[in-house]
């Protein structure tokens, strides 16, 4: 009989078959999305949890079990975006995934017409027109059509190549966009088809495409030439979508046509984050996928690597509201940090007072000015910061949308309340004046000089010889001169100026001119601060302190700026310190944007992406007494998207003047 040798169970680690340990380099979560390579798959990234990491790890686990790098597609929406994960992918093994098809959908569309295009009548050698190519051919049309004379006012070049690419990715028609988000517009439709027809015609006749007909073409390549779709289908075996909830409806329908023969689609986003509707997104994407691909596997991303447990256990219950969501929980090893602050100002003013000190505090404690972002919903809600940061000397940048000085019509506004301190202002002059229908440059710079050359300027203005339009306007104006007078205060000058100055924003600025007066009503706020003309004209003239950083604060040059951004342009970044200014019922969100349930919750997710960007501290503040012109209603409530949550997620705070504060306790 044999003697027996036992083996030992070894203590040994597994070794894994891959160059690279999976297991360890990914959490539990995030290593099943990678190895995840058969059939439909819907990966929910929540914030700061490792989005790019996993297609990463993925492109490399597909190459390493045998896939063909060629037959890997992986869409995104940068062209930076791709080759970075295609560059970490081939650092992670080797220069195999270099031969992965990345790209965005636009490039890839670009790529397939020049091979397919022929099929559906489309020469390889078409021209790719860009936004403003575009804009031009539109110009050029509407001046064949007779729409560009002064007798019929037409949109602007801009807007109407707008409507047209808008329609196009929303797969909605131009009378239903028309109706939707340009009622104002309603009496240039007919006018609006007839350029659009045309435009369709000029483009096909000079081999012409631009961005919107790339995705348009592809997708009747696709759907009406089986032999292609299934061509394609079969070289591009593994389909990788990043961002999915900002896909649009044409692009959602391209990815189900392009895995015609197989479901390998992985799709990677957050339902929570969809936030760019008026870009075209469609939220229904992400939530409609499991009905696109029958038998779709989910899996969620949910260990944060960014933020705090207080913050996320805040950001939680912000989208835990949502009516229609995927659940997720965020957590992290980081358990330990402050509550965030919801912070009540008494005036805008005492707002940007609090933001100004406490980022200086924050920058005593060794946080850097770059690592401190304030996020607001809309451009104009920062005017009032801008001003008291100056006041301050701290030095900040501003992304997303326009700073105060900058937008057309506030210029308009101020150059007539220039003209009120200082009549011998020229340039003030010259900018009123070309606001007056029939006044051009020449008989600006003339009248301009009659003014000068006498000194009731009011009388000058009306014995300017002058007919027509002209005189009319030159009347009404010597009229509002008068009427503010020199005794008034400085909203109360505002006040009347508005009045005679609506009509000119509706004339100058057709397409957009709601927006832009929301703009003036929210300077005309700023201006109750106000007792004086010459303090408030000496506080808008002072150059933006990004001109000349040097020595403000004494900080060190490669510091950089305080960083004021918009939520949509702040979307994918992260400060160590977060402040939401205006988080005030009626401002975000806004009685005037909102006008279905499905904008109201979009609003909603745009203050979760917005918290979710703050890695250590986080404030929420909102002014109370806030008089709202539109409604005639004072508003005092923080955001409906916070009112309610438990101050042990949300911790309450009031601002005190110092002269008040006495010490006394409630």
């Amino acid at each position: 009989m044999a003697r027996k040798y036992i083996l030992k169970k070894s203590d040994l680690p597994e070794r894994s078959p891959f160059g690279i340990d999976y297991r360890k380099e990914l959490n539990e979560a995030q290593y099943h999305a990678v190895t995840a390579t058969e059939g439909p798959l819907l990966v929910i990234a929540g914030a700061g949890t490792g989005k790019t990491r996993t297609l990463v790890y993925r492109v490399a686990h597909l190459v390493e079990i045998g896939a063909d790098p060629r037959s890997i597609l992986l869409l995104t929406f940068t062209r930076r975006a791709a080759e970075e994960m295609l560059r970490r992918a081939s650092l992670l093994i080797d220069n195999r995934c270099a031969k992965v098809a990345g790209g965005t959908f636009h490039s890839f569309a670009n790529i397939i017409l020049r091979h397919f295009g022929q099929k559906i009548g489309l020469s390889p050698s078409f021209t790719i027109m860009d936004r403003p190519d575009s804009e031009d051919v539109v110009q050029l049309l509407r001046a064949e059509l007779g729409l560009n004379t002064k007798e019929k006012r037409f949109p602007r070049k801009q807007t109407v190549a707008e409507i047209y690419s808008m329609a196009l990715n929303k797969q909605w028609t131009i009378p239903d966009l028309i109706e939707r988000d340009y009622p104002h517009l309603y009496d240039a439709l007919e006018d609006l088809l007839r350029l659009y027809e045309r435009y369709v015609g000029y483009k096909k006749g000079r081999g012409l495409l631009d961005y919107d007909d790339l995705l348009i073409k592809l997708k009747d390549l696709l759907a009406d030439h089986e032999a292609v779709r299934r061509r394609l289908s079969d070289t591009y075996r593994f389909i990788m979508v990043d961002e999915y909830q900002d896909t649009n409806r044409l692009q959602s329908e391209i990815v189900r046509l392009l895995a015609a023969s197989h479901d390998n689609v992985m799709v990677v986003g957050d339902d929570a984050q969809s936030i760019y509707s008026f870009r075209g997104a469609n939220f229904r994407n992400i939530m409609d996928f499991p009905k696109d691909f029958p038998g779709t596997r989910m899996i969620s991303l949910e260990e944060n690597y960014r933020s705090t447990q207080p913050i996320l256990s805040l950001t939680n219950e912000i989208i835990r509201r949502a009516q229609e969501r995927y659940e997720k929980n965020l957590f992290t090893s980081k358990e330990q940090g402050d509550i965030p602050l919801l912070v009540r100002a008494e005036s805008e003013q005492a707002q940007s007072r609090f933001v100004c000190q406490k980022v200086l505090e924050l920058r005593e404690e060794g946080v850097p000015l770059w690592d401190i972002a304030v996020l607001f919903r809309s451009s104009f809600h920062s005017f009032d910061l801008e001003i008291e940061l100056t006041r301050y000397n701290i030095p900040f940048v501003k992304r997303g949308g326009f700073q105060f000085m900058e937008s057309a019509h506030i210029k308009d506004l101020l150059a007539h309340l220039r003209i009120f301190a200082n009549p011998q202002d020229a340039i003030s002059w010259n900018r009123v004046l070309l606001l007056h229908e029939g006044i051009g440059p020449q008989m600006s710079q003339k009248i301009t000089h009659w003014i000068l050359e006498g000194s009731q300027v009011a009388e000058r203005l009306r014995s300017f010889e002058s007919k027509g339009k002209v005189a009319h306007g030159l009347k009404t104006l010597a009229q509002v001169l008068e009427a503010c007078s020199e005794g008034q205060r400085p909203a109360e000058k505002v006040q009347y100026l508005m009045q005679y100055y609506v009509p000119i924003l509706k004339r100058k600025y057709p397409d957009d001119y709601p927006k832009r007066l929301k703009d003036l009503e929210h300077f005309q706020g700023i201006t109750e601060r106000y007792r004086n003309l010459e303090r408030l004209l000496s506080d808008m003239a002072l150059e933006p302190p990004t001109d000349s950083v040097d020595g403000v604060l004494a900080v060190d040059p490669d510091e950089g700026p305080l960083v004021l951004s918009t939520i949509h342009s702040a979307k994918g970044l992260e400060w160590h310190s977060v402040f939401i200014i205006w988080a005030l019922e009626g401002r975000f969100p806004s009685y005037y944007n909102i006008n279905t349930q499905e904008e109201l919750e979009e609003e909603r997710r745009l203050l979760y992406v917005a918290a979710t960007r703050a890695k250590e501290n986080l404030f929420i503040t909102y002014p109370v007494k806030i008089f709202d012109r539109g409604t005639s209603m004072i508003l005092s409530r923080p955001s409906q998207f916070i009112e309610g949550i438990p101050e042990e997620l949300l911790e309450p705070m009031t601002l005190v003047d110092e002269e008040e504060d006495r010490g006394w306790e409630d």
